[in-house]
């Protein structure tokens, strides 16, 4: 194919094949019908496990998980057992040098191919983009961009009640004070000497006749109004750090009631975009550009506050009024671009489509354990899944009017979704097979703890840790190995035989589709860094919410509960991703690896030997 200019890919996190058809089959998507009449319409095969971080890295950079290095959200340290975030870690050569952060993705992404072939990119928010990319060309970093604090995403509850626990991911910090005047301080960055939290205080005059208050404080240049129920703008924190040293973020409040106590909602403090504490842009200054081109944006990787609504800190309506600030945001900045793109690819993905399916699916499954009977359910959270994906075409629709016939628009899900109902304690299985076991005196359950806390690793041979991955105890890998490198095989063999079929007899349902060695799986050269054996749910299940972060749960399944009710880490075949693309493409069953390479082939670069995938473009 003769070389062509433009290529733009907008990457629609989590979009569901099956809900993409039915809007399609009533007139709802519009233009997503006019790309299928134009060009396909296709299912496109998902990673292995069919998890945001691994697929989107798959689509970077051509390879397998087992070239590209990441496996999880979440990978263990093999000489602690620990857990630790798996898409970026930081580092310091020197105690008079400042800690670094470094990209945990291996493998030459698509961008780096092409900045080798003179043409440029523009890469808005790709998953495992943290730190940048150096290329030819613009990049915004996206999932793996921690808060201010270092995290995913640490927000703040705050209330004038007594006796508050922190939930999951938050922090709690009470309101001290009375009738019309309380106070609290903002939570930042860890000072990098003393290692305690560097605060800020306000004061928060409320208003109870009006629903509204003023905060009060070193936030910005003007106090902040608020209004019960509705967002605040983002409001700038100076976080002092030492005598000339500051860390400045920012933060968006949601004033969620005033009586009968005051409580506020602070959404994680985001690095500010001009002048983030690490490079979040290349160049560095392109995320202040982006800024003031567009206004201030979420920097965090995960932007929507899922745990909010997961805590019972935010309500549905507030959770989709953030999810709408997000998605406002991300329509800018791909307006923006779209006006300038004259050359090579722009990339840009929308994260949005996949949180508010995790949240509202619930919705959708009537006997879902997480619905509670009674509960007042509004109309529009039971459409919201629906609702957002018809936004999702009007976002195709706005890059349509933007490009010719002679640019190559695709649009990509990365995999699809499905209900969560039941949670698999891998872990409880092990322990209860014997391959996991718990110092004398310790029952699995809340005794047991979390980060395998009380595992006796000298009579353990297995443990899962992440959302689908079981490691072996290896001798000479793990800290305190047993397992001998000459019976890994057969012990993986052993468990993958074993967990295959595994029944939930409660349920009458197959739990585990299927278990797999890592050498069925991946290739590569870091293809060893992978789970021994990775685990393939069945329809409706997934790893316990324990299973995670090394619990050893009392019981083997479980309902969820959670508000966190749809996801997708199961079999791959039962949740692939959806490719529409405004040229025709070739027949076949579309993969995660083919993208890049077709990327490449309209654009007139040939594909670097070790990508896997083929490029899906009709030739003539």
């Amino acid at each position: 194919m003769a070389p062509a200019r433009r290529v733009v890919v907008v990457g629609f996190d989590g979009l569901e094949p099956s809900i993409v058809d039915a809007l399609l089959e009533s007139g709802d998507l519009p233009n997503f019908a006019r790309l299928r009449t134009a060009g396909a319409y296709s299912r496109v095969a998902t990673t292995t496990p069919a998890q945001t971080p691994v697929a989107w890295s798959t689509f970077a950079t051509g390879v397998n998980p087992g070239g590209h290095g990441i496996f999880d959200f979440l990978r263990r340290d093999p000489e602690t057992y620990l857990p630790d975030l798996a898409l970026a870690r930081y580092e310091q050569r020197s105690a008079f040098l400042p800690p670094r952060a470094v990209n945990m993705r291996s493998g030459q992404p698509v961008w780096d191919v092409l900045s080798n072939a003179g043409i440029p990119s523009t890469i808005l928010r790709c998953p495992c983009s943290y730190p940048p990319d150096e290329f030819r060309g613009r990049m915004l970093s996206g999932m793996g961009v921690p808060d201010i604090r270092g995290g995913l995403g640490t927000s703040t509850f705050y209330s004038s009640a007594p006796g508050l626990t922190a939930r999951e991911s938050e922090q709690v910090v009470p309101l001290a004070g009375s009738g019309d005047r309380w106070t609290g301080r903002f939570v930042g960055p860890r000072h990098p000497k003393t290692r305690t939290d560097v605060t800020i205080d306000f004061t928060l005059d409320v208003d109870r006749p009006a629903n509204a208050a003023v905060l009060r404080g070193e936030v910005g240049p003007s106090p902040v109004s608020l209004v019960v129920g509705r967002w605040s703008e983002w409001v700038t924190l100076k976080f002092r750090t030492g005598a000339l040293a500051t860390v400045r973020g920012m933060v968006r409040l949601l004033l969620v009631r005033l009586t009968p106590h005051v409580e506020l909602y602070a959404s994680p403090v985001n690095f500010d975009p001009a002048v983030p504490m690490y490079p979040i842009s290349h160049p560095w200054d392109y995320a202040g550009e982006l800024a003031g081109a567009v206004g201030r944006f979420h920097t965090a990787g995960i932007a929507e506050d899922h745990t909010g609504l997961s805590n019972g800190r935010l309500d549905e309506d507030d959770f989709l009024a953030q999810c709408d600030i997000v998605m406002r945001e991300r329509e800018a900045m791909l307006t923006h671009e779209l006006n300038r793109h004259r050359a090579g690819l722009l990339f840009c993905l929308f994260d949005t489509p996949d949180r508010i399916q995790h949240m509202f699916w619930r919705f959708r499954d009537p006997s879902h354990p997480a619905n509670t009977p009674g509960e007042t359910v509004r109309p529009e959270w039971r459409h919201a899944i629906e609702d957002h994906y018809r936004r999702c075409d009007a976002v195709v629709g706005e890059v349509l009017r933007s490009i010719d016939d002679q640019t190559l628009l695709m649009v990509v899900s990365d995999h699809g979704f499905n209900s969560f109902r039941r949670g698999v304690g891998l872990n409880a299985w092990l322990h209860r097979q014997g391959y996991l076991v718990l110092r004398d005196g310790i029952s699995p359950g809340e005794e047991a703890g979390e980060f395998f806390t009380h595992v006796d690793w000298g009579r353990s041979r297995a443990y899962a840790l992440g959302f689908a991955g079981i490691y072996l105890n290896l001798a000479g890998r793990e800290g305190s190995g047993i397992v001998a490198s000459d019976s890994a095989a057969a012990l993986s063999a052993e468990l993958c035989e074993r967990l295959t079929g595994l029944l939930d007899v409660e349920r009458g349902a197959v739990a585990i589709e299927r278990a797999a060695p890592r050498d069925a799986l991946y290739t590569g050269p870091r293809a060893s860094e992978s789970p021994d054996v990775v685990v393939d749910f069945s329809a409706g299940y997934r790893a316990s919410w324990t299973t995670a972060l090394g619990g050893i749960p009392g019981t083997l399944f479980e309902d969820n509960t959670r508000k966190w009710a749809g996801d997708h880490i199961v079999a791959p075949r039962l949740v692939p991703g959806v490719l529409s693309a405004n040229h025709p493409i070739e027949p076949g069953s579309p993969r995660m690896v083919d993208l890049s390479p077709t990327i490449l082939a309209f654009l007139g670069v040939k594909a670097p030997l070790q990508y896997e995938g083929r490029s899906l473009l009709q030739r003539p």
